[in-house]
């Protein structure tokens, strides 16, 4: 008999438990500010879930969870449909703030 190496029992199941698997897909931001973002894809999101965002800004990634405020269909074309989300970051952390602050302070400097 082979030695057990979990650090906890695990149990076998009757039935079914439903379980979701997180996947990064890409996104377009169209839209940011400090308390949250526009952003489409080619999937909809479902309001009021929530989902982790890593976001590039410039010389910076940073990582924000946000709930979908709302969303709908944008585009529609023969090979695929666009969706638009608005996102409403939860509590992020004071580095990620100042980031994305810096951030927005570059694009209005860029156009000016």
């Amino acid at each position: 008999m082979a030695e057990e190496r979990r650090r906890s029992e695990r149990v076998g199941l009757f039935g079914e438990i439903r379980g979701d698997v997180m996947v990064y897909e890409p996104a377009a931001v169209r839209e940011i500010g400090l308390d949250g973002a526009q952003i489409e894809t080619r999937f909809p999101l479902l309001v009021d879930s929530l989902h982790d965002f890593r976001l590039s800004l410039g010389d910076h990634s940073v990582v924000v969870k946000g709930r979908v405020a709302h969303g709908h269909v944008s585009d529609v074309d023969p090979d695929a449909v666009t969706y638009r989300a608005g996102i409403e970051f939860i509590d992020p952390p004071g580095r990620v703030l100042a980031v994305i602050a810096e951030f927005i302070e570059q694009v209005k400097a860029g156009r000016g």
